[in-house]
């Protein structure tokens, strides 16, 4: 097929004799690369992220009829239902990625986010148009859904590839500190929201305006990302197994199982320490809803500062080192965590608690597109990374929240946190049979 229009390899850029289907960058054009690719991941995560943040304000104005738990369970059951669209996102903006070229899929990715993000900004309530407002709801998020799924695989891929052997966990890091970037400039606004206006508007109207600000700021990032030079060359785009999901599965199903492994759990405990410790503390550990956002902002800070910490050390110890550590932490410090946060009436010590987890998280996501991508060949890395990452994503990433709020209407709250530590668990064998050598993009340990 015809390359995208724009997309052919710039002279800055040199072939890898170590990955024939990359092209390897001076270490000036790929700073500038990943800096302009990160922009646009960071307005996506910031417009999905929103959402999660202001449910507590427009939940009532859907879902009237529920009791203060009923309701954060249907806004949760929403933003589970935008994880759905993410394999379908992965599956097609990963075919898109490998057949005709990265940056068309960015930018692809990014306006389809928008059109989410402007939707529900204008959306009528249950007050004006009755059932159709969750149903409108409902559509936005998926629509953002299968935005943010094409988002994550294509941006990993993209990243991994512009940057410098030797260096590619420390650049490829910054994926994941714009993501908690969206995710930290989504809960500033909210912050930032609740300290000038009434908690009255902010239920009535001001939660408006954090989605608002997402679909405009879209534009800036694809202003940036229509600068982005390809990766990949017409003829590796033109290969028969380019974006091929049936070649993905016949000639490796090793990467394609461990990718989803890894990600099940490494998405079930990012989501549980992020989104839902908001909504926890505020539901089961008693503080003020302020007190609440207060204390995630900043952890959600240290978090993100963490990121190319972790991912420098990924390029000394190696990416299978640092799964392991992750895994293993994970699995031991869960449940005693969420036992001490429940106990806690102090929005410092629930700090504390929270970023110690985040720090052990942080091991993980630091290198999480990077130790996807060196797993699979160029002609099906988007879609390897995409499509298994979403997959895994959608099913235990998404439901996180939902999970968590049912088992406490159930009374039985702690048996969630059990469920994370078995999947953490389950994560360490999985990263236990990880190659101590990357097989792609010419990185070793």
């Amino acid at each position: 097929m015809n390359a995208v229009p724009g997309t052919e390899t710039s002279p800055v850029f040199s072939s890898s004799p170590a990955d024939a289907g990359i092209v390897a960058p001076s270490p000036r054009a790929s700073i500038g690369a990943i800096v302009a690719a990160s922009s646009g991941n960071l307005v996506e995560w910031f417009d999905f992220y929103v959402y999660a943040f202001c449910s507590v304000y427009f939940a009532p104005l859907f879902f009237p009829k529920a009791d203060p738990t009923g309701q954060l369970l249907n806004t949760a059951g929403v933003f589970a239902a935008g994880f759905l669209m993410r394999p379908i996102g992965g599956w097609l903006f990963g075919r898109m990625a490998d057949r005709h070229g990265r940056r068309g899929a960015l930018i692809t990715s990014v306006l389809t986010m928008c059109l989410g993000s402007l939707a529900i900004a204008v959306l009528p309530t249950y007050e004006t148009i009755g059932t159709w407002a969750p149903a409108l709801l409902m559509l936005a998020r998926l629509v953002q859904g299968f935005a943010l799924g094409g988002e994550y695989g294509t941006a990993a891929t993209y990243m991994s590839e512009v940057a410098v052997e030797g260096r590619r966990g420390f650049l490829s890091s910054f994926q994941y500190v714009t993501l908690i970037g969206g995710q930290l400039g989504a809960s500033l606004v909210v912050v930032v929201l609740q300290h000038t206006l009434p908690e009255a508007d902010l239920k009535a109207w001001g939660w408006r305006i954090p989605f608002l600000i997402g679909g405009l700021a879209a534009v800036v990032a694809l202003l940036a990302r229509m600068r982005l030079q390809e990766t990949t060359s017409q003829e590796q785009r033109e290969d028969k197994r380019a974006g091929s999901l049936a070649a993905l599965i016949r000639e490796h199903p090793a990467a394609f199982l461990s990718v989803l492994g890894f990600t099940a759990g490494g998405s079930l405990v990012f989501y549980t320490f992020t989104t839902y410790m908001q909504k926890f503390l505020v539901n089961s550990a008693g503080l003020d809803i302020n007190a609440a956002s207060e204390v995630m902002t900043v952890c959600l800070f240290v978090f993100m500062c963490l990121q190319p910490v972790m991912g420098a050390l990924s390029d000394r110890i190696g990416r299978r080192a640092n799964m392991l550590i992750f895994a293993a932490g994970g699995a031991i410090m869960t449940v005693p965590l969420v036992n001490a946060l429940q106990g806690t009436t102090s929005p410092v010590a629930a700090g504390l608690l929270i970023t110690a987890a985040l720090a052990v998280v942080s091991f993980y996501t630091s290198i999480s597109g990077i130790i996807k991508a060196e797993l699979f060949p160029t002609e099906v890395r988007a879609l390897g990374v995409g499509f298994a990452y979403a997959l895994a994503n959608a099913v235990f990433g998404g439901s996180a929240e939902y999970v968590a709020l049912w088992s406490k209407t159930l009374g039985h709250e702690g048996a969630f946190y059990w469920y994370v530590t078995a999947m953490m668990v389950m994560v360490f064998f999985v990263s236990w049979r990880l190659p101590r050598r990357a097989p792609y993009l010419g990185d070793g340990e």
